[in-house]
């Protein structure tokens, strides 16, 4: 059915995606884009979602922008840093502001935005342990916020009407006190809470009237300076230190005395100010950029709504401070400034005007943050990312409200009430803030680097050099700020990060850790030139094929110990042809199989393939497993004998012991019956013998090098601390060929080089690697032999004790020389083979695992039988062993 003909898929395709809770799907996640069935027309719209781009984020946004520095911080900076620095501040400040901006407008624009704002932006990008830390620090800067903006409109109105106010006598009717400006403050937010318990529209309506406040009293402001005559205003600090200070109106010479800085003592706190600690000032008034964003989940269309609004909104409050500081610098005279950051009351047409907008602007900011900390709480719920302490967060009403987050936040904001002075904490709350912007700019320069062709945003406006700078920037401020508040936020996003790791919360986000490695991956793998490659650089790259991990877990882990920083692979032959099939099976069981790497805690990766008989697919998996330069130049089989296989599932632990899953749809009892139980003594194996042979004639015809794992499960589990005392024995010569006696061939050097690589890891580098030379009595030269070889391993930089082993009376076993063109298997008895093996058994005690020359497969393939047989007496119980035929010089003696 094509899209065009399906008015439905149309709809489900671009409509927004219902922010509540579906049948089947957990809270935050995004719906399916096309209904399920029985659907029967277009989903009923979210009634939660209702508020329009100016209402929802231009007028939370410019109120939040504002707050109380627009009506009393401007006379603070200016006088300060003088009209140049502080234009210089002002278009810092905007231009890390819009750095996240422009990130925020990316994200917005690139698909459907749910409620949560920031948070729903980082979590759905950075994965569920950036956001819910970085979330939480989120709605604490909020909740705090909202206790500064509380705490500094009760100071405000406790300045002019309180027992120690500014007005005269008979307007001072308020006590003052601790426990007065808590109760003044409870009352505040308790309004706030009502408002916010009703609802989003209302919200917006109350939003909206404040709005119209705050702007009227602005314009008033701007039409006073142009109106208001000079004049002399007294500045009382109290009753014995008052002094007059001169608003000129506009003057030139009043603009060219305000030009430069002049920091001095700020009188309400004492300190010397720098232009660090007036910038810090002044940008705390700008960080209510996200105010709007906060709303997502009440926009009719937030991923629209979001970067229009706040881009309005940034334009807006720019121009409004720009002209409050051209104006204020125009006609006030520096002392004026300095010493009264209320002087706005004292210029204005109508004083108690200026009040009211002082009072309206923060209660607006108290509301917003409020709002918005409730919508963030409510979003961390659904996505239970804390567990039961946040479930009764997720509860909404009918009208999609959620209350019972927006009570969870009530009761913080009380508890911060409680605390009084907020001086040192309202350094924290921007220091948050910038944390989460900063978090913001990072999920962009990560989904941008990460070139996903699903990262689209319709707003083009930014790159990646934007999102670095504004994630410098905003570092760079956090630390100005407030060192201290920048190291203790870093200190807890890393504890709140690593908890929810810990949790290891199930996701079907997405992560753009896996899209940017896979990027990284890309290019580096188009780097890596299989031309370039040299034998100094050269490392095993494993394909290990496993019927059943059941009874090959161990040797899963002595391969993954083995390969020294190489490529493994786990490889695996389904039998079956695809024209018999309705799909193909091997895709289903990857899961199972990565699942079985994760519990066996090893580096590896997982190749599958469906074919008529194993010798094909690992004919397959030799030829197509890898990528590039990454590919499998070794392969590992299991021995093929008559032993009954262990199952190690029921051994180990991490098998054996209930487990939670591992949140990719595979939970232990699953994994359990994915994997056959393994076979009885009387069960016929899958795989014949001269199948087994022929795959390792095929391996060396593809110029693989070959190892023959047998008894791997009577291997230690972790070696360790155990391997003390124990050795790793080699054994470089031919055995089935003593007439033959070379040490130093391609084979026995690669041999060699395995047994070394394997002391090299931690957990073997106990044991001690011993090397076995065989002499004839009559072989006069072994001593000259014995040097060579010392004198080679010195060159190769390999640690090991040359052991001679005599061993005529094996080699007097070894019969007649053949005919030309016999082959070496044919002439080789049994009883050879088995004096061999109990020289081999004798001379390794405490030999943790052996390693064995691996001859070639005989050409005539009628005698594939006879080579197996032989090999099975020869290693039969010597405990781990490896045979080893290799193919690739692997050892260099240069730098």
């Amino acid at each position: 059915m094509s899209t065009e003909s399906s008015p439905l898929l149309n709809y489900r395709l671009f409509s927004v995606v219902d922010e509540g809770e579906m049948p089947g799907s957990r809270g935050g996640e995004e719906a399916p884009l096309v209904g399920g069935p029985g659907a029967a027309g277009p989903p009923h719209p979210d009634p939660a979602r209702r508020l329009s781009t100016f209402f929802g984020v231009v007028v939370p946004t410019v109120l939040s922008m504002f707050s109380i520095v627009v009506f009393m911080r401007v006379g603070f900076v200016v006088g300060h840093a003088g009209f140049l620095q502080s234009l210089l501040m002002l278009v810092v400040a905007y231009v890390i502001i819009l750095l996240t901006v422009l990130s925020v407008c990316a994200i917005c624009t690139n698909g459907a935005i749910q409620g949560g704002g920031a948070y729903f932006m980082i979590s759905r990008t950075l994965g569920p342990e950036f956001g819910a830390s970085i979330g939480l620090m989120f709605y604490l800067a909020n909740v705090c916020a909202c206790g500064v903006y509380v705490l500094g409109l009760v100071e405000a109105v406790l300045d002019v009407f309180g027992a120690d106010g500014t007005e005269p006598p008979s307007a001072r009717a308020l006590p003052q006190g601790y426990f007065y400006s808590f109760l003044y403050g409870s009352l505040v937010l308790l309004v706030c809470l009502l408002v916010c318990l009703v609802g989003a529209r209302i919200y917006a309506r109350a939003a909206f009237l404040i709005f119209l406040v705050v702007n009227l009293v602005l314009l008033v402001i701007f039409a006073s300076f142009f109106a208001v005559g000079p004049r002399q205003v007294l500045v009382a600090r109290d009753a014995n230190h008052t002094f007059n200070a001169s608003f000129t109106g506009f003057r030139l010479a009043t603009l060219q005395a305000n030009l430069g800085a002049m920091y001095s003592r700020d009188y309400t706190t004492g300190n010397v100010m720098t232009f660090a600690t007036v910038f810090a000032v002044m940008f705390n008034g700008c960080t209510g950029i996200m105010a709007g964003s906060n709303m997502s989940g009440e926009l009719k269309n937030a991923s629209s709504s979001i970067p229009k609004g706040t881009i309005i909104a940034v334009i807006y409050t720019f121009i409004i401070y720009f002209l409050l500081f051209f104006m204020t610098s125009f006609t006030c005279e520096r002392m004026l400034l300095k010493e009264d950051y209320g002087f706005f009351r004292a210029i204005n047409l109508w004083p108690p005007l200026v009040l009211i907008g002082v009072y309206a602007a923060s209660f607006s900011a108290s509301m917003s943050a409020l709002i918005g900390a409730s919508r963030i709480l409510h979003a961390l719920a659904k996505d239970d990312l804390f567990g039961v302490v946040l479930a009764p967060a997720k509860i909404v009403s009918k009208g999609g409200n959620p209350w019972v987050a927006v009570l969870y936040t009530w009761a913080l904001v009380q508890l911060v009430l409680f605390v009084g002075k907020l001086n040192t904490i309202a350094g924290i709350v921007t220091v948050f803030y910038l944390v989460a912007y900063a978090a913001v700019d990072l999920a962009c320069l990560a989904l941008e680097w990460a070139s996903a062709p699903n990262f689209r945003p319709t707003f083009q406006l930014f790159s990646w050099h934007t999102c670095l700078l504004g994630i410098a920037s905003c570092l760079l401020m956090m630390f100005l700020i407030s060192l201290a508040g920048a190291s203790a936020s870093l200190v807890l996003m890393l504890a709140l990060l690593g908890f929810v790791h810990l949790r290891a919360p199930a996701s079907s986000w997405g992560y753009i850790s896996q899209a940017l490695i896979f990027h990284q991956v890309r290019k580096y793998l188009l780097l890596l030139d299989v031309r370039k490659e040299h034998v100094k650089f050269w490392r095993p790259q494993i394909l290990l094929m496993l019927a059943n991990p059941r009874s090959g877990a161990r040797l899963v882990r002595f391969v993954n110990d083995l390969k020294k920083g190489g490529l493994f692979v786990l490889g695996h032959v389904e039998i079956g042809e695809l024209d018999t099939l309705p799909s193909d099976p091997v895709q289903a069981h990857y899961n199972f199989w990565l699942s079985l790497v994760d519990k066996l805690n090893v580096k590896a990766f997982v190749d599958l393939t469906l074919s008529p008989s194993v010798r094909q697919g690992t004919q397959h998996l030799l030829r197509i497993t890898g990528l590039g330069g990454m590919k499998p130049n070794t392969l590992v089989l299991g021995f093929y004998d008559g032993a009954v296989p262990e199952d190690y599932f029921l051994q180990d632990p991490a098998f054996s012991q209930a487990r939670e899953n591992d949140h990719f749809g595979v939970d232990l009892a699953a994994l359990q019956a994915h994997f056959p139980p393994v076979r009885g003594a009387a069960t016929p194996k899958v795989l014949p013998p001269t199948e087994y042979v022929a795959i390792i004639a095929d391996a060396l015809k593809m110029h693989k090098n070959v190892c023959l794992a047998r008894d791997f499960p009577q291997l230690a589990r972790e070696p360790g601390s155990r391997a003390e005392g124990l050795f790793v024995d080699v054994w470089p010569l031919d055995l089935l060929r003593p007439d033959r006696p070379a040490y130093v061939d391609v084979c026995s050097l690669f041999l060699l080089q395995l047994a070394c690589i394997l002391t090299m890891v931690s957990s073997w580098r106990a044991a001690r690697l011993r090397l076995f030379l065989c002499v004839e009595s009559g072989d006069r030269g072994w001593l000259a032999k014995e040097e060579k070889l010392k004198e080679l391993l010195g060159k190769l930089r390999i640690r090991a004790a040359i052991r001679a082993v005599a061993w005529d009376h094996v080699v007097a076993l070894h019969g007649q020389r053949g005919l030309p063109g016999e082959p070496a298997t044919r002439r080789v008895p049994d009883a050879y083979l088995a004096a061999l093996n109990a020289l081999v058994l004798e001379q390794g005690e405490r030999a943790a695992v052996r390693f064995l020359y691996l001859p070639r497969p005989p050409a005539d393939t009628s005698r594939y039988g006879r080579y197996l047989e032989q090999l099975e007496i020869l290693t039969r119980d010597l405990g781990p062993t490896l045979l080893v035929h290799g193919l690739t010089p692997v050892t260099c003696t240069e730098l």
